[in-house]
Order: structure tokens, then C-alpha cells, then sequence
């Protein structure tokens, strides 16, 4: 999630709000929603404060070159309590004119669209971008409904992440419901480890209900229960994901199953997809993914950090085994010079638009149109392979 440096209309809440033109807010105005309007002038400031008066309460001005129409945003003041000493009492009258930081949950114009849901989780993966915590973050729920209800057009489709979605049990479906009654014609895509879809009654209550289409995004890290257990590091994992799994099937709900390709994956990855043409044959496709070299994969390097350009006979052999099967996969998280050739064709643009970039190699890249190039922090943590420019 990005956040940017803004300033604002005093009263404004630390909640969600649409973002739209100057020109635009007469038009887009309804009672039922919160808007920040984008400013330049003082006599635009005084025309939202004049609005104001005369009664659309539900209208602030607000100041940022990083914003843009469309945004769903939430101001954030980043004290949880009142200041009591001088400098902090100072800074409050400071808050008092509005100035902070603004969190975007949404981007209109992003290729890529999802809502951070909970970070709280019951695995502790080797390689995970987002270290969990155990407070609770149930207001996210709330966040995230009225984030859907302030989005002006309907993506094509929508992630829900974390943390494990999960957690949230009634949460969920009621996140799910909103998505239903607002865009229905949205495509969720939800990314969680799945284990608790092994308890029959919480399958019930999520997937029973009329939804939206809900594509689940479920990891498996190995053929054999000590592989994946050791990966997430929770023991169980395997046999409650695979139960999981099956309840999916049950329901014919659509699955993709990914696989993070850190080296205790890497090395058992053809046996993996062996296990899933056996197994597994319902999933709709498998997401081979490079690793985001940030959070627990920082602490877990000697685990995580791998030069894809030694692995390409085992991810080529992977390739083999599940086209094999007649299984799709997909690699996502890979720019090509770090993929054999022949897997190119399976490769995606898959990294969020926020956290997206390219090395100076890539400058003159004949691929780099099509190429997932890197993590914004790859500079702090590692490249997937040495980076080298692409010829015709």
C-alpha cells in the first residue's frame, strides 16, 4: 500500500474517500459517499469550504501533485493518542490545518487492484513479504467495504490479500457480499493458504452463499507433508491445505495453486507438479513465482535467495511434467533473462504497479515491454539472476 504526502481540509476523518477533480465534485457529489476534491488555488480551497457551509458535509479539499481522480484514500494522522508534550502539542496544531500522510487503497488507473484485508496469519512462511502480527486489525473489515463502496469504476478484477483472508471468517463473506452488490461483474481473486477451508462448517459459510466469481490463490510448497510444513513453518499445514483443497473442488470453485521458488522448493519442484497431475487434477492453472526478496525472506536468505539462470533444467523439466498432466502454469515475479526461452511464452507481468520497476539493464531490453521486471526494494535484498539485456 502507497501512502503520499498531502494536506487537507480540517475535520476531515481518517476515513474512506473518493478523490475527484475540482471540476468535477458538483457532478460526482451524493450524500452517500466522502470525497476529497483535488485543489491548486485558494479560491478553489474556498469554493470546497463555501460547499461545505452550505451543507455538503461530506466534502474536503485536498492538495497533493501524487494524487489522482478516483483514488480510494484514507487521511492518516499516525498517533493513536493525543500528544501531551510541547513539541507534540505543536504538531497537533499543525494536524489541525490537515497536513499528513494519505493511504492509497485503491488506484483507478493501476493495472493491478487489491485491498489489504488482515495481517494477522497461522503460517510463518520462510519467504514472507508480509511478516504477520497478532493485534487486531478487524477494522480492516469495515475499511475495505467502504473502500468497495467508494470506488468509482469496477475493476476487471479485484485481489483480497494479507495475512490469511481467512481469519475473518463472517468478515469475509461480508467483504465478498459488498463486492456482489457493487460490482458484480468483478472478478475476486482471494490469496490464502487455504487451511481453513479444511473445517466443512467455515467452507459452508464462505462458499455456499451467492457470490461474485472468486478465484482462490492457494500455495503449496511440496508432494509430502514435512516439505510444506517446513516451508510455512506450522506443522499440519499440508494436510489441512490439501483438505482444503478438496472442499474447493467440492464447491467447484476455481484454484490456482502457486509455488514461491525459493531452494527448498526448487528442489523437489518436478516431483511437486508430478503430485499434482496425480492428485490435484481439478486446479485450474499453477503460478511458478519468483521471490520478493523483503520481509522473511530477508532473515531467511540462505533459504530464499537463489540465481534462477541454474535452476532453468528443473524449471523447464517442471514445465514438461505439467503440460504433461495437461495442467496450465504461468511463471509471474520473473523478468525473462532469468527463465529458459522456452518458458517465456508462460511468463507474466505480475508485480504490482506501486512496487514495480526496471534496472538500468533493462533500458535496452528487447523484451522489456513484456518482462515483469523487479521488486522496488531488489536493491536491499537481491535479483533473481543477473540481469542482462535481450536481443531480437
Amino acid at each position: 500500500m502507497r501512502r503520499v504526502l498531502a494536506e487537507w481540509g480540517p475535520d476531515c476523518a481518517e476515513q474512506v474517500h473518493r478523490v475527484v477533480a475540482h471540476a468535477d465534485f458538483a457532478a460526482e457529489w451524493t450524500p452517500e459517499l466522502r470525497y476529497l476534491v483535488r485543489v491548486e488555488t485558494l479560491d478553489q480551497r474556498e469554493e470546497v469550504e463555501r460547499a461545505r457551509r452550505g451543507g455538503l458535509h461530506n466534502l474536503y479539499w485536498v492538495k497533493s501533485a501524487a494524487l489522482e481522480d478516483g483514488d480510494v484514500v484514507v487521511p492518516r494522522s499516525g498517533r493513536p493518542h493525543p500528544p501531551a508534550d510541547l513539541e507534540g502539542r505543536l504538531r497537533e496544531a499543525q494536524h489541525a490545518t490537515g497536513q499528513g500522510s494519505l493511504s492509497i487503497l485503491l488506484r483507478e488507473s493501476d493495472t493491478h487492484h487489491a485491498l489489504f484485508m488482515t495481517n494477522r496469519c497461522n503460517s510463518r512462511c520462510l519467504m514472507c513479504s508480509q511478516p504477520p502480527t497478532t493485534e487486531d486489525d478487524s477494522w480492516l473489515i469495515a475499511e475495505a467495504i467502504d473502500a468497495i463502496r467508494h470506488m468509482r469504476l469496477s475493476p476487471r478484477a479485484l485481489g483480497l490479500t494479507g495475512g490469511e483472508p481467512l481469519l475473518l471468517r463472517e468478515g469475509l463473506r461480508q467483504v465478498l457480499d459488498a463486492i456482489t452488490q457493487h460490482h458484480p461483474g468483478t472478478v475476486v481473486e482471494v490469496l490464502t493458504n487455504g487451511r481453513l477451508f479444511a473445517d466443512s462448517e467455515q467452507a459452508s459459510m464462505i462458499l455456499s452463499a451467492p457470490s461474485p466469481k472468486v478465484r482462490w490463490l492457494v500455495p503449496l510448497y511440496g508432494h509430502a507433508d514435512f516439505l510444506h510444513d517446513f516451508v510455512v513453518q506450522a506443522r499440519g499445514a499440508f494436510d489441512e491445505t490439501i483438505a482444503g483443497l478438496l472442499n474447493l473442488q467440492a464447491y467447484r470453485q476455481e484454484v490456482q495453486l502457486r509455488t514461491v521458488l525459493i531452494e527448498p522448493v526448487l528442489q523437489v519442484l518436478p516431483e511437486l507438479a508430478a503430485f499434482v497431475g496425480r492428485n490435484l487434477p481439478f486446479v485450474r492453472e499453477v503460478a511458478l513465482m519468483g521471490c520478493e526478496p523483503i520481509g522473511f525472506a530477508l532473515a531467511n536468505r540462505d533459504q530464499c535467495e537463489v540465481n534462477l539462470n541454474e535452476w532453468h533444467p528443473v524449471l523447464e523439466l517442471t514445465g514438461r511434467v505439467l503440460s504433461r498432466h495437461d495442467i496450465p502454469f504461468l511463471l509471474m515475479n520473473t523478468p525473462h533473462c532469468a527463465i529458459p526461452a522456452s518458458l517465456w511464452p508462460a511468463a507474466h507481468q505480475s508485480i504490482s504497479d506501486w512496487k514495480n520497476v526496471y534496472a538500468p539493464e533493462c533500458s535496452d531490453c528487447a523484451a522489456r515491454s513484456e518482462c515483469a521486471g523487479l521488486f522496488a526494494w531488489h536493491d536491499k535484498g537481491w535479483k533473481p539472476a543477473p540481469l542482462k539485456a535481450l536481443r531480437p
